[in-house]
């Protein structure tokens, strides 16, 4: 897949920055700053979506690639930057190179690899039970971050409503307000009382792979996966992956690792990382080339700014439309 859009040739004149901020429903602001590559005449987008706001003040805004490249060759020279690492900041730039490369030569993402786009069916993810939502639209389904006063009274009612579609274990995340300490009785209840969902990043760990037993086929992962190399690191090989593009920080190690995915059969979905511009579309159209029918995480921004209401964009999306990523 690489190897389809690594020879795709650009003209880079400069980039700038754009800062982003959004006050969530929790009470936190989110920020995030959008790469913008110029170059003859067209532009291409990419989000930082680095979670610590502060960082956000030193996003390098003075160096130095202007010139003719090819995707694969810009990427080289940003590796020469030691500021831009190797994870979402890497990925504004990768993202924003890809998106300039194929506006540049007229080409949407599908095109350059020789894949349709199509509309997308997507997850709405919520920490809050969803009835309110299903309310205003009785057909969402969800992805859900479980919680530690979860019992199997409220698991059987998320059963009978036949809308969730993921469940967030959230076993990997260190020192945030989301982590969810490992617990062997929630993972059996959850893994018993809602037989068809797919479980999201479960410890493996001090009896909670034996409390999984009989739900191996539908363990996926998301936190831990940066690459093709910690996918093969898992303890197990998973049914099921969560992409979320920016922890890959290059183009090209994302598309050897859903390559890798879909020679293996593992089923793939997208998921977001709480986007405020271009971002949000990115993860969008990759699901549209990839994984349109899996339970995506990538519903329109419009979710994430307020309480449930009437008039909100509907699953499937439509599929995307003219070049670009």
């Amino acid at each position: 897949m690489w190897e389809g859009v690594a020879g795709l040739e650009l003209r880079a004149d400069g980039y700038r920055l754009e800062r982003r901020e959004s006050q969530t429903p929790s009470a936190w602001t989110r920020v995030t700053t959008t790469v913008v590559l110029d170059g003859d005449g067209d532009k291409g987008l990419g989000e930082d979506v680095t979670y610590d706001a502060a960082l956000h003040d030193g996003v390098p805004d003075e160096l130095m690639f202007a010139g003719t490249w090819t995707l694969e060759d810009l990427s080289h020279r940003f590796d020469e930057f030691e500021d831009l690492g190797e994870g979402y900041r890497r990925w504004a730039f990768e993202s924003a190179a890809l998106d300039l490369a194929l506006r540049q030569n007229e080409l949407s993402l599908g095109a350059a690899l020789g894949r349709p786009e199509r509309p997308v069916r997507f997850a709405v993810s919520t920490r809050a039970q969803p009835d309110r939502w299903l309310q205003f639209s009785s057909e969402l389904e969800f992805k859900l971050d479980a919680e530690t006063d979860w019992d199997r009274a409220l698991l059987r009612h998320l059963h009978g409503l036949d809308r969730v579609r993921v469940v967030d274990l959230k076993a990997y995340y260190r020192g945030t307000s989301v982590d969810l300490a490992p617990d062997p009785e929630l993972y059996r209840a959850i893994a018993e009382e809602l037989p068809d969902a797919v479980i999201e990043d479960a410890w493996l760990e001090d009896g909670c792979r034996e409390a999984l037993a009989g739900a191996e086929d539908r363990l996926s992962f998301d936190a831990p996966i940066h690459s093709l190399a910690d996918l093969d690191g898992l303890p197990l090989e998973p049914r099921w992956l969560n992409i979320k593009p920016s922890r890959f920080g290059t183009v090209r190690e994302l598309l050897s690792t859903i390559e890798a995915c879909e020679e293996r059969g593992i089923q793939l979905y997208g998921g977001g990382q709480y986007e405020l511009g271009h971002g949000r579309q990115q993860i969008q159209r990759l699901a549209s080339v990839f994984y349109p029918d899996g339970p995506n995480d990538v519903a329109p921004s419009e979710y994430n700014e307020g309480e449930p209401r009437e008039g909100l964009p509907q699953s499937p999306l439509p599929a995307p439309e003219g070049p670009g990523f």
